[in-house]
């Protein structure tokens, strides 16, 4: 091999080497805005608020999760709560539709809460349900720090969530 080749074979080979780095980078930047489009997709809607931020309206909320949750076929329940007079998360149940025991409507709202809020302390927070709250239910509220449950178109006050013993 000449002088000429094995110099030529050389800019050939950092030339090579210079795009595959230049392709890592463009990988790399490619799958951070794939990831920040996710991010950005996963973020969920801003929340409806009521014209009247009441007792009366906060539980027509919860009423409507349950007509949700029976139009997509699952159990009627639902559940809405509120912060500082503004609903902060709202769930139809889910037991059915994502093939999981847990997923009443009470436990989706708490973790829709909690995703929303960035936090698990719910502390101030009041919970609406459509019906009362199951023994479940009632202690993922009274971990999340929920001050206070009401259930049922009557709006009944069941206090704070208590921790059933076993």
């Amino acid at each position: 091999m000449t002088r000429r080749e094995r110099g030529s074979a050389g800019h050939d080979e950092a030339r090579r080497s210079s795009l595959k780095g230049l392709l890592g980078l463009a990988s790399a930047a490619a799958a951070l805005v794939v990831a920040s489009g996710a991010r950005a997709a996963d973020k969920p809607k801003e929340i409806g608020q009521p014209p009247k931020a009441d007792k009366q309206h906060f539980m027509q909320r919860a009423l409507e999760m349950r007509r949700i949750a029976q139009e997509r076929g699952d159990q009627a329940y639902g559940a809405a709560i509120v912060k500082d007079g503004r609903i902060v998360g709202e769930r139809p149940s889910a037991v059915i539709g994502n093939q999981d025991p847990t997923a009443h409507a009470e436990m989706e709202a708490i973790r829709d809460v909690a995703r929303r809020l960035g936090t698990r302390d719910l502390s101030g927070c009041e919970m609406y349900g459509s019906s009362k709250a199951c023994p479940m239910c009632e202690t993922a509220a009274y971990w999340a720090g929920i001050s206070k449950i009401y259930y049922g178109p009557s709006i009944t006050d069941a206090g704070p969530p208590r921790y059933p013993s076993c």
